[in-house]
C-alpha cells in the first residue's frame, strides 16, 4: 500500500537523521518540591455566604444579568 511504503520511507529517514546526532551527557535537575501533593479535603460549603454576595428582589429571588450575546 501507498502509505505504508510511506512511512517506511519517513521511518528510514528519521533513522538516518538521528545517526547525525552527537552523544551528549546527561544532565540533572535537583529540585527539593518533586512530587509534592496536598491532602484532597472537602471544605465546608455555606450557601448563605455564598448568597450573600448576590443581588436579590424583594421576594428573595437572585437577579442574574441575562448574557449580552442573547438578543
Amino acid at each position: 500500500m501507498k502509505i505504508e511504503k510511506e512511512a517506511e520511507k519517513i521511518l528510514a529517514e528519521f533513522s538516518k537523521a538521528l545517526e547525525n546526532l552527537p552523544d551528549l551527557e546527561e544532565t540533572h535537575y535537583l529540585v527539593d518540591n518533586l512530587n509534592r501533593t496536598r491532602e484532597d479535603v472537602a471544605e465546608e460549603k455555606n450557601p448563605d455566604k455564598i448568597l450573600r454576595n448576590t443581588r436579590q428582589d424583594q421576594e428573595g429571588n437572585i437577579i442574574a444579568e441575562k448574557g449580552k450575546w442573547i438578543q
